[in-house]
């Protein structure tokens, strides 16, 4: 099976290949015209079904086909016994549930049973239900109970529910809590939906990412869990669904990387509508005396990276990256704005509510609001403090530059989408049609106008700005070249900065690279060393020689 894309690099269609046949007799299963729909496909980790998703931002639609029966033993179908030059249909798909705007689910299956992961019946957060492979529509969706019938893990508007993972006799279930990611283990009843007993995986650290590792086998007591914080490197771990023992399989290396050097932190910060928006932060404990200062502030303002994205409902994990280590080990402090437009708080509350749409400017005040307190705390000053973003993450270093450029000495802007206005105007461009259940369709006024108030481009104003560092690839299919190239000549036009200002607007495009910058990974970390080298000299600390880890 395999899927083929459409003239705007869309996937639209899947297909039935059969080995030792030519192509040209391949079989198309599913095409999707409606091009803000993108079609993938799965197999359920029995082997039994083959799943055929068609999912905007908002709403999804789900077929299958059996591929083996209860037993495991292979299907035939139609077009496979069918004689020699004789045409044949090729095999139907099975519905689930019929698109409805704004129903979102996806599938597993277990023993005959389909478990759904669905914001069905306001359950904005999700979670999760059951239904009859052979009824599986939505009149037969059930809650997801236990033996007496009470609801297992029922929509909270504290937890996200982000799917479900069957097992022979264990259910595992990945979502977010307390504004972490977390891991749920269900004990099955019998081959049945209905659950024995549920448990939360317990961690280490107050801040981390966790969730599932590869498990490819259907019949097993342990699985495979991924773990990381901004301290400890990515380890993969075994656990025993019964026993709950825990043990370490793996722990990626780090070359002379001590982790009792480092320290990390989770601090709220009070957005201006009240809103309480967590920012991890993360140093060098010999470089920045954390605690010495008022309210467990550094001693003195240190030098503070301020990362962010906050679109599509994608969160910035609190994770292990070596890539902040140059930073810390030259005495910054590395932080990131969990800002709305996530889901870290859950997905109703973080994005769908708070981070899309008529609701997009929250995601420009959180991260403003967040640095001004940061600065206000004693953790860093304007002329120490710098912030990045890229692509969706653009447009937030667009817009803060533009409402706050007096608390950023430099700005590093990647591949920045940030033309918004023309970009979503003009659907003849890749991806366009479909980005307009992220930001709004322009061609209504309501969504025109509060676009155009965020607009990077429009925005730019006579004001004195930072420097600001463009990065951008000719090649790049979802943010196109012209739209960096005319907001750093918006930026020198109107800027008001002196003759004299060292704060400079640069513009480097890269004639090889896409969107996800170079992929051989020695270029990459050539481009990384340049964005980090001008960020340096921009703060001060090109001169200071990183202290080894170990």
């Amino acid at each position: 099976f395999y899927s083929t894309f459409d003239e705007a690099h869309r996937p639209c269609a899947v297909w039935r290949h059969v080995l030792g046949t030519p192509q040209s007799a391949d079989q198309k299963l599913f095409e999707e015209p409606d091009g803000l729909f993108y079609v993938s496909m799965d197999k359920t980790r029995d082997g039994r079904l083959l799943l055929v998703s068609a999912d905007s931002t908002e709403t999804s639609e789900v077929r299958f086909l059996e591929l083996t029966d209860k037993s495991g033993k292979t299907l035939e179908f139609e077009s496979d016994v069918a004689a020699e030059g004789a045409a044949a249909p090729p095999p139907k798909l099975k519905l689930i549930q019929p698109r409805e705007f704004k129903l979102r689910y996806s599938v597993e299956h277990r023993s005959d049973w389909l478990f759904i992961t669905t914001n069905e019946g306001g359950a904005n957060n999700e979670k999760v239900v059951v239904a009859p492979l052979a009824t599986p529509g939505l009149e037969h969706w059930k809650p997801l109970s236990d033996t007496q019938g009470e609801p297992v893990l029922p929509h909270d508007a504290k937890r996200t529910v982000s799917y479900a993972t069957c097992f022979e006799n264990h259910l595992v279930v990945k979502g977010r809590e307390a504004g972490l990611t977390q891991v749920w283990v269900l004990d099955m009843a019998g081959k049945g939906p209905q659950v024995k007993s549920v448990h939360r995986v317990e961690w280490p650290e107050a801040a981390y990412e966790c969730g599932l590792g590869p498990n490819f086998e259907m019949e097993t007591k342990a699985i495979r869990l991924a773990f990381s914080s901004p301290v400890s490197p990515r380890r993969s771990v075994s656990y025993n669904l019964d026993t709950r023992k825990m043990t370490t399989v793996k722990e990626t290396p780090v070359p002379n990387y001590d982790a009792s050097l480092y320290a990390t932190a989770r601090r709220h910060i009070t957005a201006r509508d009240g809103t309480k928006v967590p920012v991890t932060l993360f140093w060098r404990k010999d470089k920045v005396n954390v605690g010495a200062g008022v309210n467990d502030a550094p001693a003195a303002p240190a030098a503070l990276h301020l990362y962010g994205y906050g679109s599509y409902g994608m969160c910035v994990e609190p994770s292990f990256s070596t890539r902040t280590l140059p930073l810390v080990d030259r005495g910054m402090v590395y932080a990131v704005a969990h800002v709305r437009g996530g889901s870290e708080n859950g997905r109703w509350q973080w994005y769908e509510e708070g981070g899309k749409y008529l609701s997009k400017r929250n995601t420009f005040n959180d991260f403003v609001d967040v640095a001004d307190a940061l600065v206000k705390a004693g953790w860093t000053e304007p002329a120490r403090m710098s912030c990045e973003g890229r692509s969706a993450g653009g447009l937030l270093v667009g817009n803060v530059v533009n409402q706050a450029p007096h608390l950023f000495r430099a700005a590093l802007a990647g591949v920045p989408f940030v033309d918004l206005m023309v970009t979503m105007c003009d659907p003849s461009i890749p991806l366009t049609t479909g980005e307009w259940e992220e930001w709004g369709n322009p061609n209504e006024p309501k969504y025109f106008d509060y676009m155009l108030s965020y607009s990077p481009i429009d925005q730019v104003r006579a004001q004195e700005y930072p420097s600001i560092l463009i990065t951008s690839g000719l090649h790049d299919p979802r943010v196109a070249y012209w739209e960096p190239a005319k907001w750093a000549q918006h930026l020198r036009a109107k800027r008001t900065n002196a003759p004299d200002d060292a704060r400079k607007i640069l513009l480097k495009m890269d004639l090889a690279a896409g969107h996800f910058s170079a992929s051989d990974r020695y270029k990459y970390l050539r481009e990384l060393a340049f964005d980090y080298a001008w960020m340096l000299d921009e703060l001060g600390l090109a001169d200071g020689k990183p202290t080894k880890s170990g």
